[in-house]
């Protein structure tokens, strides 16, 4: 399964792109898509969805994960938040990807064990996780990889990620075989 997952933001949007396999994460992508502060928020708006369509054409996701807004103090950033959520889910709708949303809490939870982890406690794990060669620039970024792990922990039952199937974990776990005595 391949998921993207996207962590929103008007100014700058991060996004990873994981495949899951046997017992493993692979990164396919990750990065920002940044915006100039100066930009017009209907050009802002554009890069992302344009940015995100272009992610999609390429890396053929089957589910789509996205952060849920945090909501702060500040009406005006929850609302440029909230559009450029809009626009990044369009990206996934208009393709008929599923899109699934996680609060940070939740994704913290998740990847961490603490739902009120730091962004450097994300970002090591990720790396830990992820077997990262180095750290993404943003943790943006990093949080978007976090979001698509959360999903696939949340998505897929923790032995079917680990084993394709139940002839493969019995093979790896022998010990869990009941064997009958032949009286």
């Amino acid at each position: 399964m391949i998921v993207l997952g996207v962590d929103p933001g008007s100014l700058l949007t991060g996004y990873g792109i994981i495949r899951t396999g046997v017992r493993r994460y692979e990164v396919l992508g990750c990065g920002a898509i940044k915006n100039r502060s100066t930009a017009p928020l209907p050009d802002r708006l554009k890069l992302i969805y344009e940015t995100l369509t272009r992610l999609i054409e390429e890396f053929r996701p089957d589910e789509f994960a996205i952060e849920t807004a945090f909501y702060g103090k500040n009406a005006q950033s929850a609302l440029k938040l909230g559009q450029a959520r809009g626009v990044s889910i369009l990206a996934a709708v208009t393709r008929d990807i599923p899109t699934h949303e996680y609060s940070p809490r939740e994704v913290k939870k998740a990847v961490v064990g603490n739902g009120t982890a730091s962004k450097e406690q994300v970002q090591a794990m990720m790396k830990s996780l992820l077997r990262l060669d180095r750290l993404p620039r943003y943790y943006d970024t990093t949080d978007a990889l976090a979001v698509a792990v959360c999903h696939v922990q949340r998505r897929v039952p923790r032995a079917a990620r680990a084993y394709p199937s139940w002839r493969s974990y019995l093979t790896a776990h022998p010990d869990k075989i009941f064997q009958a005595s032949s009286r």
